[in-house]
């Protein structure tokens, strides 16, 4: 016998994770997924309501410096909102600030259905008018 079939039968043998140590360790983890899963999206669409909500009150004061400083203190029907991004000294920096957190414009709706002056508005997730996804600044 030589030296190396000697070492081979000393050395003791190698294990490895069983079928049944795989496919238990596979399903603890899809368990755990179906779990977390839905907790982490309902986490990121509430992240993305509370984003709205604060951009249009952000906007909505945008839109008051507007009026206190450029026009008579009312807002014409032909007022849009990519007109705060224009001028020598615009009130936004680009209109990507005109941009909800699903990829929508905001809306501004003079004179307003919530506000007695205007409404800036968010139409949620489908970005489509109507339906309790609508974010309106002021509303709560």
């Amino acid at each position: 016998m030589t030296l190396n079939q000697d070492s081979r039968r000393r050395s003791a043998p190698r294990r490895g994770f069983s079928l049944l140590e795989v496919i238990i360790a596979v399903t603890i983890i899809a368990l755990l997924a179906t779990l977390v899963v839905p907790r982490v999206t309902r986490f990121l669409s509430g992240a993305n309501e509370n984003k709205a909500i604060a951009e249009t009150n952000s906007l909505a004061n945008t839109v008051k410096l507007y009026l206190a400083s450029e026009t008579t203190g009312t807002l014409t029907d032909d007022f849009r909102l990519e007109m705060l991004t224009e001028g020598d000294d615009p009130y936004l920096n680009n209109s990507d600030e005109l941009v909800d957190p699903w990829g929508n414009y905001y809306e501004i709706i003079i004179p307003g259905e919530q506000n007695i002056d205007f409404d800036i508005v968010s139409y949620g997730k489908d970005g489509k008018p109507g339906g309790g996804d609508d974010i309106i600044h002021g509303k709560r």
